[in-house]
Parts: C-alpha cells; sequence; structure tokens
C-alpha cells in the first residue's frame, strides 16, 4: 500500500468504506445484520493490507455501519487503524451534533474520533455553529481532526473561516466519470493542503465496461478498478475510500497501487472521460 501525508496527517492511498454495509435491501437505511460478518472480515482485511482508513457515518443503515466497524477492530490497537464518520445535517445545532457524536463514539466503541465530519449542509446557515460544536469535541479529545463532505470550494473557505482548527479533508465523489472538483475544489485543495477524500471512485461500477479502461487494465495485467483507483489517487492531495465488503474486493483494490500505467495510458483516460 501506498501512503500520503498530507495536512499533517499520513493516509493510506486507498482505505475502505462502509456505504451501504449492513443495510436492508429494502428500506434505504433500515439496518440488517444477515452480511455482517463478510463485512466485518473485509475490513479486517484492510487493516492487515495496510489500508487502515475506514469510513463511516451516523447515516450508513442508520448507524449499524458504525457498529459493523466496532466489531471488526475489536482487539485492534486504537491507533493501528484511523476512523472518520460524519454527522446528518438534521443534527448540525450545537446540543445536537454533541449528542449524535456521543452516539457514534458509543457504537464505533472507541474513545475519540479521528476525523468528524459535516456529512452536508442544507444551508451555508448551519457551518458555523456545526464548526464550534466541533471545535468543543476536539477540545475535549473526544474529535483529532475535523473535515467536511460534499462542500463546494465556498464553504470550505467558510467552514475554515469559522475554526482555528484545521479543516484536514473535504470528501466529495470523484472518479473518472465525474471529475467536476477539478475545476476549482482540487486545486483549491492541493494549493491550501487540505485532503481530498474521493468517494465512488468507481462510480458505482459505472465505469469500469468502458473500453480504454479495460484496454489500458489488460495492458498492464490489471482490472479496470484497479486501474481507475490508481488514477484518482495520483493525483496530488487525493485519497480514496472505496466500499468493499468482501476479502475479494478488498484484495482486488489493495493491487491499484504500488505499480504506475505509463504517460500514453494516462492521456487515453484522460481523453476518454
Amino acid at each position: 500500500m501506498e501512503y500520503r501525508t498530507i495536512a499533517g496527517l499520513k493516509l493510506p492511498a486507498i482505505g475502505i468504506g462502509t456505504w451501504n454495509m449492513g443495510r436492508a435491501r429494502l428500506g434505504y437505511e433500515k439496518p440488517d445484520g444477515s452480511n455482517d460478518e463478510q463485512c466485518i472480515l473485509a475490513i479486517k482485511e484492510a487493516v492487515k493490507l495496510g489500508m487502515w482508513h475506514i469510513d463511516t457515518a451516523e447515516m450508513y443503515s442508520s448507524g449499524h455501519a458504525e457498529q459493523i466497524v466496532a466489531k471488526a477492530i475489536k482487539g485492534i490497537p486504537r491507533e493501528k487503524v484511523f476512523i472518520t464518520t460524519k454527522v446528518l445535517p438534521s443534527n448540525l445545532k450545537r446540543e445536537y451534533l454533541l449528542a449524535a457524536a456521543r452516539s457514534s463514539l458509543q457504537r464505533l466503541q472507541v474513545s475519540y474520533i479521528d476525523i468528524y465530519m459535516i456529512h452536508w449542509v442544507n444551508s451555508t446557515g448551519q457551518i458555523k455553529e456545526a464548526i464550534e460544536a466541533m471545535d468543543e469535541l476536539v477540545e475535549a479529545g473526544k474529535v483529532k481532526h475535523i473535515g467536511v463532505s460534499n462542500f463546494s470550494t465556498a464553504q470550505l473557505k467558510l467552514a475554515q473561516s469559522c475554526t482555528d482548527n484545521k479543516i484536514v479533508t473535504n470528501q466529495v465523489q470523484y472518479n473518472l466519470l465525474d471529475r467536476r472538483c477539478e475545476k476549482e475544489l482540487l486545486p483549491y485543495c492541493q494549493e491550501n493542503n487540505v485532503i481530498l477524500t474521493a468517494y465512488s471512485p468507481l462510480g458505482q461500477g459505472k465505469l469500469l465496461k468502458n473500453k480504454v479502461l479495460t484496454a489500458v487494465a489488460a495492458k498492464h495485467g490489471k482490472t479496470p478498478a484497479q486501474v481507475a483507483l490508481n488514477w484518482l489517487v495520483s493525483k496530488k492531495n487525493v485519497v480514496t475510500i472505496p466500499k468493499a465488503a468482501s476479502v475479494g474486493h478488498v484484495l482486488e483494490n489493495a493491487g491499484a497501487t504500488g505499480w504506475k500505467p505509463d504517460q500514453a495510458d494516462l492521456a487515453m483516460l484522460e481523453n476518454e472521460f
């Protein structure tokens, strides 16, 4: 696994996301424990392979994903994993946010969260009070770092202006099919030493049958997913957290680093998408 040091934090280029883990097929965020053991094994394998950045959220399966993470990291020294979770926009008032953080800590069964993020905002007016509440959590030692998710560049700047603590990351959708962040947000993050954490790095599977991507993968003896992930984390200040609910997917994701496509391959991919 390759690692990146950004904003004073060392992170694996590729971690593991938990969206949809423990979720029933019917009912958007209805918990379902029938597949928990497979998910737990996947997270354990990710940590074993050095992909110890584990991303979750209070929204995922109504908190059950956080419970899955707790089971997966049980017995692993706390400093050996890096846990990020997120608070819903409905919980951004001070008292709600502090309560939401306590609930996440309880479900995760940890004493602190490495990065606590605002999942998204419904209005910019929510940002100041939420960030100030997060500052309280940092002061209390319950949160190590503050982050945001799905923020525009303007919203990120506003969040930064509300705190003396560093906003260490903005987690946004970024993949070969969705490169909107390259216009403004990614350059801003690169210039200001902010981690851009890419979610949905495979476009929820939509890009994997592309002929150019498939050709580059075949040339290097890799899978299309490995090429897409490799392209993504080759960008300065970018790490990613693909969901992997099986050991097989974790192993595939781990094979996305440790090699480099040539410039002609990169040009083909850039031109295709």
